[in-house]
């Protein structure tokens, strides 16, 4: 392994946890991100910093949570003065570039005006080139890997071993696709009439007396209107959706397969430390909830897997340790041997991946504000070891109350029940800490 070693993140977007077959799933065929899983070491319990695309992003390229970078929506660019990925890596000596979905402010185009500046990558292309329908991954994740492959073949070390090291994300589209699947865009995917489809989950039905301001998001009709096309669905409708979700997944997958193939004919393999995540997980049928912006486990649990040769143990994984999509930035930092941005809120995960006995978070955050009309409707996560604990800021019964231990599926809210009584206080206590730690907007609800 070489003293501060390449980097290459790959982004997928809308991957939940399990999506991968190397996590059990039989129902999809993911053999590239396979090989990440059982060459490096897998955290089963991360997590996205907001469940959706452009705050997650953010996060995941400072380090800070979205109420921090001023990205709390999908729109906005990260506020000017926050350190990012790119502009850190550039100051310490890396060679940082980008190549596909970034999804903060306007589209960054190829040139040297991005170069060191706010962002501190190089683009390798345009965001969305010229002439892809509807931005989809279908269309934009080959030409985007095309330009990340080209980058990692011109990359192949020299004999003088004094390559200045570069950082490259690869940031992919699908399969984020299934957003304009659920729209009626079904000429992305083609189902058969014959097809195999996938069983509905075992929480398929949403929890009993669900929070109002769940109803709320079911009947968006603007930023994020998936949901509003599902309510006259019948089983079979959520079947081939999971079917069509599990396809797309594959697309990505491919695309992975080619970056990887890349890094080992240039000879990279051993000397570059990959990391494979996504900026939020999927409803996947789970309590009838398709694509995102919302708390459940399967839209906010996303994949975290990390590879480095003669550094990170191989087929690990790690069912323990908590992980937050703010944990990015500093773990590249620390085995890069450069010292984190200040005042972010992550932290490096490569402690518990040397000692696993270590305790590592206690908890970790995540936000939520699924409304462009009313900035104060939010939603925060606390996720303990055991108990997963929601609060929205409007309507009727705002907290839940999971124990992930006995119920991973999320289908008894104990929220309102008096054995939990201290338990939920404890959480709301955490929750509380936080908001005061980081000036959060969030107001609780009054228990």
């Amino acid at each position: 392994m070489a003293t501060q070693p390449n980097i290459l993140v790959i982004l997928t977007d809308q991957q939940t946890q399990a999506a991968l077959s190397a996590h059990g799933n039989p129902f999809l065929h993911t053999p590239h991100m396979d090989s990440l899983v059982h060459s490096g070491l897998t955290f089963r319990n991360a997590y996205c910093a907001s469940p959706v695309c452009g705050p997650s992003r953010g996060s995941l390229l400072t380090g800070r949570l979205p109420h921090r970078t001023g990205v709390e929506v999908n729109g906005p660019a990260v506020q000017p003065g926050i350190t990012t990925m790119g502009q850190h890596f550039r100051q310490a000596g890396y060679r940082p570039y980008y190549a596909g979905k970034l999804h903060l402010g306007q589209n960054p185009r190829q040139g040297v005006e991005e170069v060191g500046g706010r962002l501190g990558f190089e683009f390798l292309c345009d965001e969305y080139p010229e002439g892809t329908p509807r931005q989809l991954g279908t269309d934009t994740d080959p030409l985007w890997t095309d330009h990340a492959v080209e980058f990692l073949q011109n990359q192949a070390p020299t004999d003088s071993g004094s390559d200045v090291p570069f950082l490259l994300v690869a940031s992919l589209h699908n399969p984020h696709d299934i957003c304009y699947w659920v729209m009626e865009w079904h000429h992305i995917v083609d189902v058969p009439s014959d097809s195999e489809l996938p069983p509905l989950p075992t929480n398929f039905l949403p929890v009993p007396d669900e929070p109002e301001f769940v109803s709320f998001c079911r009947h968006r009709t603007e930023y994020g209107p998936e949901m509003s096309w599902t309510h006259k669905w019948d089983e079979n409708d959520w079947r081939r959706y999971l079917y069509v979700y599990n396809r797309l997944t594959e697309r990505v997958d491919e695309q992975i397969g080619r970056l990887l193939r890349a890094l080992e004919e240039s000879g990279l393999a051993d000397d570059t430390l990959v990391v494979l995540t996504s900026d939020h997980g999927e409803g996947v049928a789970a309590h009838k909830w398709v694509t995102k912006l919302i708390l459940w486990e399967e839209v906010v649990n996303v994949p975290f897997v990390i590879r480095l040769p003669g550094a990170v143990p191989e087929n690990q994984v790690d069912r323990t340790h908590l992980v937050s999509g703010v944990d990015l930035l500093p773990t590249l930092c620390d085995y890069a041997g450069i010292a984190a941005p200040e005042g972010i809120d992550g932290q490096s995960v490569r402690p518990v991946i040397e000692n696993p006995a270590l305790a590592g978070r206690s908890h970790i955050v995540t936000e939520l504000q699924p409304f462009l009309d009313d900035e104060t409707k939010k939603g925060r996560m606390i996720r303990t070891a055991r108990y997963k604990y929601i609060a929205f800021s409007h309507g009727q019964r705002p907290e839940l109350l999971f124990d992930l231990e006995n119920d991973p599926g999320e289908t008894e809210n104990l929220a309102y029940q008096v054995a939990y009584r201290e338990v939920l206080s404890e959480h709301r206590e955490l929750l509380s800490e936080e908001i005061g730690k980081t000036a959060d907007p969030f107001v609780l609800p009054v228990g």
